[in-house]
């Protein structure tokens, strides 16, 4: 059928109703938004965004309310999808960005796509990877793995996706969105090794929309971590503490979750698999710690400092 691309969409759609199907690849996705609000009466309050790319660039992509339960789950990075009867809307100024693995490629920012059970009822297809075409000019996922023998140079906020051995997971803690609110964020404490330093990652990974995964970070399991941003020490007497925390759109995979993700083919994963190869397992089982209570980043070893 006639498939349009993001590039003519962004020119044309204030002069049109309807649009052409679209074929895209998704290659980042947010968390699961609950906007719920006792006075509002919507029935399934959800929201979640998607960056999706052909082959001219990359645009927004916004799942509303019963649609998030029903594809959320199955729209994976990777997944090249088939959309028809969407919604275009300017886009929401004060969204987060994901940084793209290709940054050549281009981003349209002014719109957005809109999916919605009606007005118009959007159509969604997954296409089987084996049944993709080159011709069809849709790009590949790309990642900017980092070795932990790198983290120390870069600089506060910069995004990358890491690997490693977990060594240490800590208890599941809460931290309050707002003072004096009701909600809460949910986080735990991780280190991961990779065998390029002495020192590991060290991981704050606030619970995505990934529940299985983030409920069965064990130490020995080997750890992904996506769209990771790096936090430095910027204070006059900086302790020298840099960690990574999880974004908006960052993904956890585990042990067990690693076959068919597109970063199975990234060199430095590569690297990483040929690194755990050479390593006992029982003598990194010694080193493993689970659970307790990690106060970080640590506070200075004299009084008057803190």
């Amino acid at each position: 059928s006639k498939v349009t691309s993001l590039g003519q969409l962004e020119m044309t759609w204030r002069s049109r109703l309807h649009f052409h199907p679209l074929l895209v690849r998704v290659l980042h996705k947010s968390r699961l938004r609950y906007y719920g609000k006792p006075e509002k009466k919507v029935d399934m309050p959800y929201q979640a965004y998607f960056e999706v790319a052909d082959g001219s660039g990359m645009m927004s992509v916004v799942l509303w309310n019963s649609l998030c339960p029903e594809w959320y789950n199955s729209l994976k990075v990777g997944t090249v999808i088939l959309l028809e009867q969407y919604g275009i809307k300017t886009s929401y100024p004060f969204k987060t960005q994901p940084t793209p693995g290709d940054s050549q490629l281009k981003r349209f920012a002014t719109i957005e796509i809109s999916l919605n059970v009606r007005d118009p009822p959007t159509k969604i297809s997954i296409i089987p990877e084996e049944m993709v075409k080159p011709e069809w000019g849709l790009p590949d996922v790309k990642y900017r793995f980092i070795t932990r023998s790198e983290l120390d140079d870069l600089p506060n906020n910069h995004s990358c996706d890491v690997i490693g051995l977990v060594t240490f997971v800590g208890r599941a803690e809460r931290s309050r969105k707002r003072e004096h609110g009701e909600d809460f964020w949910l986080y735990r404490w991780a280190h991961a090794i990779d065998g390029t330093s002495d020192q590991p990652f060290i991981l704050e990974l606030f619970a995505t929309s990934q529940p299985d995964v983030f409920e069965h970070i064990h130490p020995m399991t080997y750890l992904v971590c996506t769209q990771m941003r790096v936090v430095r020490d910027l204070t006059e007497n900086p302790s020298n503490t840099i960690y990574l925390t999880t974004s908006n759109e960052s993904q956890i995979f585990i042990t067990g979750w690693h076959k068919g993700q597109p970063y199975t083919k990234d060199t430095k994963v590569k690297n990483f698999i040929q690194w755990t190869k050479t390593q006992n397992e029982a003598d990194q089982m010694k080193k493993t710690i689970i659970g307790g209570y990690y106060p970080f980043p640590r506070p200075p070893n004299d009084f008057w400092k803190y």
